[in-house]
């Protein structure tokens, strides 16, 4: 009950989630079944890792080329960890630039064939921030539906319009944008590479076309394309062959197939200088990254560019898992055989209840609920790595199907509801 000190005890999104995770806890503890939620690892987060005192084959991760405890991604963060300390302690504007920044931030361009790039301390607010600058009030951003949370929040922060076309389709997108095109000054097309729920793969030289037919602009999400697709693993724009100026903003992550952390945006050097100077939360008024983070992501440029092998063996532990789940008739949805494979589950209980039997035996993945995906959409995630053995891929196959097996034999509310 709300009362002296406790302004949001009864907050609908507090509660609501209290409440939850009570329910959650309380099932855990009745079945004596492991909760995979929270789980307290003690080293790097690899295609294993050391969990509750044993190793488990960990498809949580990520890590999609093994890059984060790379001995040279390490050594590049301890480097500039010495020289320029664990912080930037100040804005980039007033006192907190380093050499480092900028060094990245040339290769990102470079990669992209744009003018500028810039780094930032977080994905999630990259994509936020950069919607909070340039769009507005009488503004649309025209949003694929499978679009991540991050966009949806930069849209509510900017208070333009957001409209969304059904995912992947270039027919739903030129229908709206017939539609709602002329009622709008400026208009942001905003695509994903690689879709992290899904596993598909963003229809990006398409999309990109049609938004230009309409006068819109064109940003890509690539968070989880970034060093997985691509013949160097230069990302959506190298998997497509597109030309430099097929797309405005370009935006990804340090924090996944780079290893370190952090986000990034490359496009026109008018357009990133304005961003650096001036956009809340990704820079104005907001400390640095990191300079540890941005020297491990320059040595992970360095090891995308001398050891391709990475990449091969990245697509062929996916092609080889997605094989072995056919093989044994799981439900993958919308996956499009690429690193990120889903296998549907539906229901709160019963994918709970696969990602714990799982864990009891050795394997971890990612248990996805409402929100984050539809109710009756519940799924585990698996992140293929490049590290991954083929011996603990068929383990992980094999478990997985014996343990959705199990899974329908169990009442669940939540379907229900």
């Amino acid at each position: 009950m709300r009362g002296p000190g406790k302004q949001f005890a009864d907050h609908p999104e507090v509660a609501a989630t209290v409440a939850k995770q009570t329910a959650i806890d309380k099932l855990y503890g009745d079945s004596a079944m492991p909760n995979p939620l929270f789980l307290l690892r003690s080293g790097p987060n690899e295609a294993t890792i050391e969990a509750d005192g044993r190793e488990l084959v960990n498809f949580g991760a990520y890590n999609y080329l093994g890059l984060a405890n790379h001995p040279r991604v390490v050594a590049g963060a301890k480097a500039a960890l010495d020289r320029y300390g664990a912080s930037a302690s100040a804005s980039r504007i007033i006192a907190g630039e380093i050499p480092l920044y900028r060094e990245l931030e040339a290769r990102l361009a470079q990669i992209y064939g744009v003018g500028d790039a810039m780094i930032t301390t977080s994905g999630y607010l990259t994509n936020a921030g950069v919607l909070g600058f340039l769009v507005r009030e009488g503004d649309v951003a025209v949003c694929d539906a499978l679009i991540h949370g991050s966009v949806i929040s930069g849209t509510q922060w900017s208070g333009c319009r957001r409209i969304t076309f059904r995912h992947n389709d270039p027919e739903s997108l030129r229908s709206v944008l017939r539609m709602s095109r002329a009622g709008f000054d400026r208009a942001l097309v905003v695509l994903e590479g690689h879709y992290s729920m899904d596993g598909t793969v963003g229809r990006v030289d398409e999309m990109a076309a049609i938004a230009r037919e309409y006068d819109c602009a064109v940003m890509v999400d690539e968070a989880h394309s970034f060093g997985v697709f691509g013949d160097r693993g230069h990302g959506i724009r190298e998997h497509y062959r597109l030309p430099a100026d097929a797309v405005d903003l370009w935006m990804g992550t340090l924090s996944k197939a780079l290893g370190s952390c952090g986000g990034f945006l490359a496009g026109d050097a008018d357009l990133i200088g304005a961003m650096k100077a001036s956009a809340p939360g990704i820079a104005m008024l907001t400390g640095g990254p990191a300079p540890a983070a941005a020297g491990a992501a320059l040595a992970a440029l360095d090891v995308l560019a001398e050891e391709p092998e990475r990449l091969t063996r990245l697509w062929a532990n996916a092609k080889q898992f997605g094989a072995l789940l056919a093989e044994r008739e799981l439900d993958r949805g919308l996956s499009e055989g690429t690193p990120i494979c889903p296998v549907i589950v539906p229901g709160e209980v019963r994918s709970g209840f696969v990602a714990s039997y799982l864990l009891q035996r050795g394997i971890y993945a990612g248990n996805i609920s409402a929100p984050a995906v539809p109710a009756g959409q519940e799924r585990l995630r698996f992140f293929l790595t490049s590290e991954h053995t083929d011996e603990q891929l068929v383990r992980a196959a094999d478990l997985l199907a014996e343990a959705v097996g199990h899974s329908r034999q169990l009442p669940d509310p939540t379907l229900a509801a």
